[in-house]
């Protein structure tokens, strides 16, 4: 996954793919390339690297022709490399894609392709469709293209070229986003507004299981079985620099917004059709594997960290195993007793974190299976790592992790149920139930971020504080730290979290008239005691801002504002209670005048002790 550009019309393809794909760079990509009709037939150049490194390869050879696709690559399949890079063909160069998404049958296709005599080149999962093209192909393009549809699973946004029609490209789409740009006797694909926003603001938006047949004098939209579709003209008013951040103000916020994609990304081909059961296809380990593993560490930093501390919840409660959780940069200095009887998880949004590359490193020395959780294919930590799995969040541009953070949480919780089946230690039942309110995730997620305006009230009257504080119990508790990290690095606000238990053990020293803090109370179990703590922060005239699960009467008998998530399993409730956190740091930061994308002092990818 990541960018996709595409031009048909009167004017050499060459030159505008690569300006397009250099405008969706921002997004973060590992490998380039392009295909151009050329001289009756489909050239391909594509190289690993920055699209610099594609720009020399062809420098003074320029592909000529005025029919192309282009793709700046994140890797899902296969790591980074000249032969994984798009676009991918068939064996006879005869049919090109480009892809972003998973295709989640892939394996199944690619067996059956390749018993009837198909070879392939690459490690992806997009060179399928490719080769699914000619060993289907009717004889008409569209056709074939749509044959191919109904064969496939996953989500989707697809350019096709075909050389025996080279009068056209075809597109669809499912779950990622493609637009269709519209020009004079030329027209425009991409997967984001900013590629094509220097050459025309007219566009068609795709929606899902739409087909598009694109020529340089039209374009013609229909569904999978022939009927047209009518598409409105959107005129895109932004400028470059709000396109590349979809019309949203900074990165960070249009990656909140991600979330219930990214989610949908990460649960996609692991949650079983039966509805009762999580797979992991990339692990397949067996009860007998596992029943030697005597315990589990997760070794993270930061924001990962905070991920960690659920997963050791979520793993002992249902996996019924013991978990340590540790920070990455004290793991290997403390000696720890670890030995071929534990598994050591290692949990980096870059996959590059150095404290974390060696943690793994001193595990592995010492004996333990190491399992790496990574959103960056082909990272040193994959690579690393006896297994990994990918949290497909897609690219992160914001220094502070958000859509990351929710994904590791959510593979936390998928592969506690998985170790937990493995075991035994949970119910057929259990598992169809948290199946089910899986699913329903990332709409629960869609409806927490409509609720922002009192939050940016909350921000603009508390932004102006010096200090706050995060409380909750269980679940709350671990995700309190991530709210508080959260504020601090981007608001410069001094945030703490703390168990609220533990406030009677000195915290309450701190709590006076007016600070402000946050109160989660969204675990049943621990409910009753965590409003008593917040009466005790309401004793001493502190300003409580409630975190609580639609349908509660009794947070709003004690705090003074309180902010709603959907109701959710009590596992669950992290994936939406962060929201709010994520969202108030954001308007706080805005408050202050910070420079939200950028913090001061912090990078994105930690790669040095």
């Amino acid at each position: 996954m990541c960018g996709i550009v595409g031009y048909i019309g009167n004017n050499q393809a060459a030159p505008f793919l690569l300006d397009g794909m250099s405008k969706l760079e921002y997004r973060g990509y590992d490998s380039a390339g392009i295909a151009v009709y050329e001289k009756n037939h489909i050239r391909i150049d594509k190289c690993v690297g920055r699209l610099e490194a594609l720009r020399q390869k062809i420098a003074g050879n320029l592909p000529e022709g005025t029919v192309g696709i282009g793709h700046t690559r994140w890797a899902t399949h296969g790591r980074p490399s000249d032969v994984n890079a798009h676009p991918h063909a068939d064996s006879s160069g005869q049919f090109v894609v480009v892809h972003n998404g998973i295709i989640e049958n892939y394996m199944a296709l690619k067996e059956d392709l390749i018993s009837k005599g198909h070879k392939f080149i690459s490690e992806t999962d997009t060179e399928v469709v490719a080769h699914l093209m000619a060993e289907y192909f009717t004889g008409n393009f569209e056709d074939t293209v749509k044959k191919v549809l109904k064969m496939i699973e996953g989500s989707y946004s697809l350019v096709f070229m075909c050389a025996k029609e080279p009068d056209k490209l075809i597109c669809t789409k499912k779950s990622n986003p493609l637009v269709i740009g519209l020009g004079n006797g030329e027209n425009f694909i991409a997967s984001d507004i900013p590629a094509i926003i220097s050459k025309t603001r007219k566009t068609f938006i795709m929606s899902d299981g739409e087909i598009a047949t694109v020529t340089k004098d039209g374009v013609w939209v229909q569904d999978i079985d022939g009927t047209p579709i009518s598409k409105k003209v959107f005129e895109v008013n932004w400028n470059a620099e709000a396109a590349e951040k979809g019309g949203f103000e900074h990165f960070m916020l249009k990656e909140i917004y991600e979330q219930p994609k990214a989610v949908r990304e990460t649960m996609r081909g692991r949650l079983a059709k039966t509805g009762d059961a999580i797979e992991f296809s990339e692990l397949n380990w067996t009860a007998e594997e596992f029943k030697d593993i005597n315990k589990i560490f997760i070794v993270a930093c930061g924001t990962a960290y905070h991920a960690g501390v659920v997963g050791k919840y979520y793993l002992e409660k249902m996996a019924r195993i013991p978990v340590e959780v540790d920070i990455a940069s004290e793991f290997r200095y403390r000696e720890p007793i670890i030995d071929g009887s534990c598994l050591a998880i290692f949990v980096s949004q870059s996959g590059e974190t150095s404290d974390t590359l060696e943690a793994m490193k001193e595990s592995k020395r010492l004996g333990a299976r190491t399992l790496a959780v990574t959103n960056v294919v082909g990272s040193s930590i994959s690579r690393e790592a006896d297994q990994v799995v990918y949290t497909y969040a897609g690219p992160e541009i914001a220094v502070a992790s958000t859509k990351a953070y929710t994904t590791q949480l959510l593979v936390m919780l998928l592969l506690s149920i998985y170790v937990a089946q493995l075991r035994g230690t949970i119910t057929q039942e259990r598992v169809a139930e948290l199946v089910a309110n899986i699913k329903e995730i990332p709409e629960k997620i869609n409806r927490t971020l409509e609720n922002v305006e009192q939050i940016k009230v909350f921000a603009k009257r508390y932004g102006s504080c010096e200090d706050a504080f995060f409380l909750g119990r269980s679940l709350d508790y671990a995700v309190a730290l991530e709210g508080a990290l959260k504020l601090k690095e981007i608001s410069y606000i001094h945030a703490e979290a703390y168990a609220a238990g533990e406030l009677k053990h000195g915290t309450l020293a701190l709590i006076t008239e007016g600070v402000p803090v946050i109160v989660l109370a969204t675990q049943p179990h621990v409910y009753e005691k965590t409003i008593s703590n917040l009466r005790e922060v309401k004793a001493r005239e502190a300003i409580v801002i409630g975190i609580a699960v639609e349908g509660d009467t009794e947070m709003a008998k004690h705090a003074d504002h309180v902010i709603y998530i959907p109701h959710a399993d009590g596992e669950l409730a992290p994936l939406m209670a962060v929201l709010p956190l994520q969202l108030l740091a954001y308007y706080a930061a805005l408050t202050r005048g910070c420079d939200v994308d950028k913090p001061r002092n912090l990078a994105k990818s930690v790669t040095v002790e």
